[in-house]
């Protein structure tokens, strides 16, 4: 069982940077494909970026590639997700989440969630 924890969302301006962390409990963390999710108001949840559990490979919507970078910190049982360059549309709540397979984009395949932080880029 791995319960996760995000932290760092916050206000930013349009054209910022902001770092999310997520951690995780439970002896296990290393052994999970990690990610982030993102739901701006009125849509669906949508896949953002993961990172395998050894942390080698990552794997990156096309909407924020090249913008957003997910590390992790096995030692730590802590995910990152470094989102720069940020815009408006990026505006959301952001999941942390862990799952079995690497990479996947569907929200399904994802056991653990965690409870969201809000992340919102002003104009």
């Amino acid at each position: 069982q791995v319960q996760l924890e995000e932290s760092g969302g916050g206000l930013v301006q349009d054209g910022g940077s902001l770092k999310l962390s997520c951690a995780a409990s439970g002896p296990t963390f290393s052994s999970y494909a990690m990610g982030w999710f993102r739901q701006a108001p009125g849509k669906e949840r949508e896949f953002v970026l993961a990172i395998s559990p050894t942390g080698g490979n990552t794997y990156s919507a096309d909407s924020v590639r090249g913008r957003f970078s997910i590390s992790r910190d096995n030692a730590k049982n802590t995910v990152y997700l470094q989102m720069r360059s940020l815009k408006p549309e990026d505006t959301a709540v952001y999941y942390c989440v862990g799952g079995r397979r690497f990479p996947v984009t569907a929200a399904w395949e994802y056991e653990y969630w965690g409870q969201g932080t809000q992340v919102t880029v002003s104009s």
